[in-house]
C-alpha cells in the first residue's frame, strides 16, 4: 500500500493572555515560522513505528492493537496518542508509520508536542480521505493534550493549525483570526526551560488560596487582551508596547516572572523598545518585546549583553499545510 504524505505545523509564542487563558480568558498568540514537520505514512504490517529524532526517539515500534496501552516512552506520548485517537474514531486496519522532524528546539518553548500532534492528525485526515476541518482536527488534537497533560487551554493546538494571530478563548470555545500584516517581534531566550506543568499547579494553589485577588488579575488582563486586539489591528505598535508592559506587571503579581526575565525585559526597554513581557509560562523559556525597526539591532544587543540568546523568528506564520 505505502501511501505517505508529509504535513508541516508552526510553533508558537503568546503574546497576550497568558495563565488566564486556563482560566476561561481570551488570550492572543501568533504562529512562529519554525517548523515541525510529519512523514507519515499508512503500511500493511498493522505495527505503529515512530521515528522522532529531536526528542530522542529512534525505532519505536508496537502493535496497532496496543497504540495508547501501558508505558509510553515520554517523546512518544502525544505522537502516539494521537494517533490512538484518530484510530478510535476513523477506525483503520493499516499499519502507521510516523518520522518527525523539527526546525526549532523543544528547550524554547515553543510549543513542539502541540505541533507534532497537529502534524500527524492532519496527515492521517488526509491519507485516510476523511479530509476533517480545522476545528474537527483541533478538537482531535486538544483531547490529546489532556489525555497526555491532564490540562491545558489548546492555544498552542490552535496556532499551529490556524496560523497567523488568534483571538483564542479556552477549549477553543472562540477561534478568531486577528487581521494584521506582521508584529515588530524581538523575541530573546533566558537560556531556562520552563517548567510549565509546575507552574501551572502554582498559579492554580495561588487561585485556590486566594480566588478574589487572582480573579481580578486575570480580569484585568482580559481588559489588556481586548484593548491589544484593537490597536494591533490599528498597528498602534508603541500602545501595544505599554499594555504588554501593563501585563508583565499582571504576570510578575501572579509570581510567574523571574530575575532573568526582567533583566532581559529591562534591558530591551532601556534600548528603546515600545514594552517587553514574558511570554509562555514564565519561570524561564522566552521573554518578547515590540521594536521599532530603529531600535531593532540595539534591542537585541541589549538582550545578548544581560545573556539571552536572540532567536530569529517571524510571527504570524502559516499554519498546518501539505508538504510536496
Amino acid at each position: 500500500m505505502n501511501m505517505n504524505v508529509t504535513v508541516s505545523a508552526p510553533g508558537k509564542l503568546m503574546v497576550f493572555g497568558e495563565h488566564a487563558v486556563v482560566y476561561n480568558r481570551p488570550c492572543l498568540v501568533t504562529a512562529v515560522d519554525q517548523r515541525m514537520r510529519a512523514r507519515v505514512e499508512l503500511t500493511d504490517d498493522k505495527v505503529f513505528f515512530l521515528d522522532a529524532p529531536e526528542v530522542k526517539i529512534s525505532g519505536y515500534a508496537r502493535p496497532i492493537r496496543e497504540v495508547g496501552m501501558g508505558e509510553i516512552p515520554k517523546g512518544a506520548k502525544f505522537v502516539e496518542i494521537a494517533v490512538k485517537n484518530f484510530i478510535e474514531n476513523y477506525p483503520s486496519s493499516s499499519g502507521i508509520k510516523v518520522t518527525t522532524a523539527s526546525d526549532f528546539s523543544s528547550q524554547f518553548g515553543f510549543g513542539s508536542s502541540s505541533a507534532s500532534t497537529v502534524c500527524v492528525l492532519r496527515a492521517l485526515s488526509e491519507l485516510t480521505g476523511k479530509k476533517l476541518d480545522n476545528k474537527q482536527l483541533f478538537d482531535l488534537a486538544y483531547k490529546t493534550v489532556l489525555d497526555v497533560q491532564g490540562k491545558g487551554s489548546g492555544f498552542d493546538v490552535a496556532a499551529a493549525l490556524y496560523g497567523g494571530t488568534l483571538y483564542f478563548v479556552a477549549g477553543g470555545k472562540t477561534i478568531t483570526p486577528v487581521k494584521l500584516r506582521d508584529i515588530p517581534l524581538v523575541v530573546g531566550y533566558t537560556g531556562v526551560k520552563a517548567d510549565t506543568v509546575t507552574l501551572m499547579r502554582e498559579v492554580g494553589e495561588k487561585m485556590k488560596a486566594q480566588p478574589e485577588r487572582i480573579d481580578r488579575i486575570y480580569d484585568a488582563i482580559v481588559k489588556l487582551v481586548e484593548d491589544a486586539r484593537i490597536k494591533m489591528i490599528e498597528g498602534d505598535w508603541e500602545r501595544v508596547g505599554k499594555l504588554m508592559d501593563f501585563n508583565q506587571e499582571y504576570l510578575r503579581d501572579l509570581g510567574v516572572s523571574s530575575e532573568k526575565l526582567e533583566s532581559l525585559i529591562s534591558s530591551a526597554k532601556g534600548a528603546g523598545a515600545w514594552g517587553a513581557k514574558l511570554s509562555g509560562a514564565g519561570g524561564g523559556d522566552c521573554m518578547i518585546a515590540l521594536a521599532p525597526e530603529d531600535k531593532k539591532k540595539a534591542i537585541e544587543s541589549a538582550i545578548e549583553i544581560a545573556g539571552g540568546q536572540v532567536i530569529h523568528i517571524l510571527p504570524h506564520a502559516q499554519g498546518a499545510r501539505l508538504e510536496l
